[in-house]
Order: C-alpha cells, then structure tokens, then sequence
C-alpha cells in the first residue's frame, strides 16, 4: 500500500480515537473507550508501516497539522467548540503548511 494512503488511514484512526476522549469520560465509558484503545492501535500500527517509506519528520508534521484541524473542526460542530479569528488563521496556517511539504518539499511522499 502506498504510503500516502498508510498515512492517511493513521490519521484517521487518529481523529476518530480523539474524538472519542471526551466521550470516554475518564476512561470511564466502555464503549468510548474501546473506541480510543483501538483507534490510537489502527494509528500507531499504521504510521509505523507509513515510517517505511516517508521520512518521519515529514510523516509528522502531515499527521499532526492534520489532526489538529480535524480535531478542531469535530470539536466546532460536534462539541460546540468556538473558533475565534485567530484560531482560523493559525488552522490556515497549519493547512498551508502541509501543502507546501506536499506540493513542493523533495523529502514529502510523492
């Protein structure tokens, strides 16, 4: 499997496990929390496999900008989280960034 793809399911492993923190209530919560144990499991399984052909410090940095717009993003609609002016131009940033390192970095996954 390609390696982008490797890291995009981490990445989603990852968002699904954090968004379900909350939920969890401490650990608390059964069903919250198998969904944690098992989301972050499919992420570090996954990121390991995309390490094979990414250079970690660019898997990273893709993985981590991502998830914290996405985290961001479940938290508005699902939580109610509010996301001032700030907070959007630092999402922007942190979007624009991973772009970059897509489009024209020669370490990034082409």
């Amino acid at each position: 499997m390609n390696g982008a793809v490797l890291l995009a399911i981490a990445i989603i492993g990852e968002v699904v496990a954090t968004s379900f923190l909350k939920a969890s209530n401490g650990f608390t919560e059964l069903v919250p929390t198998l969904v944690v144990v098992i989301g972050y499991a499919i992420t570090f399984y996954f990121f390991s496999l995309a390490l094979q052909t990414i250079p970690v410090g660019i898997a990273y940095g893709i993985w981590s900008g991502s998830g914290i717009v996405l985290i961001a993003l479940i938290a508005y609609f699902a939580h109610g989280q509010t996301l001032d002016l700030p907070a959007l131009i630092g999402m922007g940033l942190i979007i624009a960034g991973v772009m970059v390192i897509n489009l024209f970095s020669q370490s990034s996954p082409h």
